[in-house]
């Protein structure tokens, strides 16, 4: 990165916009934007010595904290560190404010839409959303119905994907409302952040992440009726991907960290082993999914859960966070009619957009896709993690026919999105600045005082030049979020 004199200027090395695409601090003529002029103007003044050492420092620190993440293939699991930009992405508040209602308008609506289909389904009566998409749901569980949560809260923790357009407009991608990873790597963020830039950071008033924590124990505690509810987190194990996570949550919180191995059923309660005995949990935070929480009632192979703890739960013995079922409302073909959940149940239009989505089991739908399959991507209803994609302008002809024929055996399962010109964001590569394609989850907590959204939030960047995909399992890193 070489030296230059800050101002109303161009940069004085060529900074390579993606085409047709919005960029983070820079406006098409290089012109800084104002809300990053501050961050810019130090950065210009640091040789690319210094820059180096801090890319370093944040390296080292990532290692000696143990911010990791599994890396899963067919043959084995690698742990890899997680990749960590120094250059942070800024939001303004006034685009923050107009995240944060659009959030809490979206989680409310899909609450009560969970609510609904689990209990008197009058939007399915209504025909406002097709029965099929329930009753063929692999993620709709029926052991839930007519089943009301303590609260009538089905889903605590929330990570909702948002993406920005070539126009800077944010689009919300997806909802994860089962078991959304990724706070701990936005607290981490944070922490690296006040070390690399002490002097600045203090001055610009930035939003506070750190007290995340706090405040999801003191939402799941609001959810039981007890003064001083046991809480604890429910983990799959050290080999799980997210278990970096999973450890320094609970011990942010002051929690137990417990696996299925250590709790035990007696007289329909759960329990959890400690030094002292058997104690009693009130208040389960799981991070193990629907069909490994209970061998009885789901998968019978799983030794993750504990066999009976649906029942304890449906006899209001525990509160489990999130509701098993939660999976209905993230699924991909749902999220194509969340702005009519949202009209339907709150009588008010979407405060955050969707992206134009099509349905494969429309025939209609899937030739169009078919057509022009270099402007869309093709995801499973079910997929994650960046894997089971289609990229139509980037696949070869072999495979596009392999993947419908795919499609073909089980259209439903799959929907197709335009590829859109991610927001990119500088990064510190090569060491010059280079734009890479970014997405943003924000995290919402809902308890007993209402959804509380944490200020800030994950922003994953797609590393490789060129690239779409943000996951960490496909070569994707992070960035701080910087709310002012």
């Amino acid at each position: 990165m070489k030296r230059s004199n800050f101002g109303e200027k161009l940069i004085d090395y060529p900074y390579k916009h993606y085409k047709n695409t919005w960029d983070e601090m820079f406006e098409r003529n290089n012109r800084v934007r104002p809300t990053y002029r501050f961050l810019y103007n130090f950065l210009s003044k640091q040789p690319v010595e210094e820059i180096n050492k801090l890319k370093e420092f944040s390296m080292k620190f990532f290692m000696n904290q143990g911010i990791t993440f599994n890396l899963y293939s067919k043959k084995n699991s690698v742990e890899k560190i997680f990749p960590f930009d120094i250059i942070p992405r800024i939001i303004r508040n006034k685009d923050w404010e107009i995240i944060e209602k659009g959030l809490i308008q979206r989680i409310t609506a899909l609450n009560l839409f969970l609510k609904d289909i689990y209990n008197e389904q009058f939007i399915i009566k209504d025909r406002v959303f097709p029965i099929e998409l329930v009753s063929k749901n692999p993620y709709f569980i029926n052991e839930m119905r007519a089943f009301r949560p303590p609260k009538d809260i089905y889903t605590h923790v929330s990570g909702v994907d948002l993406i920005r357009d070539q126009y800077g407009d944010f689009y919300v991608l997806e909802d994860n409302l089962r078991t959304p990873s990724g706070v701990c790597y936005m607290l981490e963020n944070r922490q690296i952040s006040k070390r690399i830039y002490p002097t600045i950071m203090p001055k610009r008033n930035i939003k506070d992440v750190s007290d995340y924590p706090q405040i999801l124990y003191k939402q799941l505690s609001s959810l039981s009726d007890k003064k001083n509810p046991t809480v604890a987190l429910l983990t799959p194990g050290m080999y799980n991907s997210a278990y970096y996570e999973h450890s320094t949550l609970a011990r942010l919180m002051g929690v137990e960290l417990v696996e299925g191995r250590d709790l035990v059923m007696l007289n329909n309660n759960v329990l959890m082993k400690t030094s002292k005995g058997l104690e009693k949990i009130d208040v389960l935070y799981r991070r193990v999914d629907d069909d490994f929480l209970d061998p009885i009632a789901f998968n019978q192979g799983s030794v993750l859960g504990v066999p009976g703890i649906l029942k304890a739960y449906k006899d209001g013995n525990i509160i489990i966070a999130n509701s098993p079922g939660t999976g209905v409302a993230d699924d991909k073909a749902t999220y194509i009619y969340v702005p009519k959940i949202i009209q339907y149940y709150l009588n008010e239009a979407p405060i955050l957009k969707n992206l134009e989505t099509f349905q494969l089991n429309d025939p209609d739908q899937l030739d169009i896709v078919k057509k022009k399959i270099e402007k869309y991507v093709i995801k499973r209803t079910d997929g994650s993690g960046g894997y089971g994609m289609l990229m139509g302008n980037s696949a070869n002809e072999n495979e596009i026919e392999s993947y419908f024929k795919k499609v073909k055996k089980n259209p439903s399962n799959f929907i197709a999105q335009p590829i859109l010109n991610l927001s990119t964001s500088p990064c510190t590569l090569n060491e010059t600045l280079e734009p890479r394609c970014v997405d943003f989850r924000p995290f919402a907590i809902y308890g007993s005082d209402g959804i509380k959204v944490c200020p800030g939030g994950l922003t994953r960047v797609a590393l490789k030049k060129n690239s779409l995909v943000v996951n960490s399992s496909q070569g994707g890193g992070s960035k701080d979020t910087w709310i002012i």
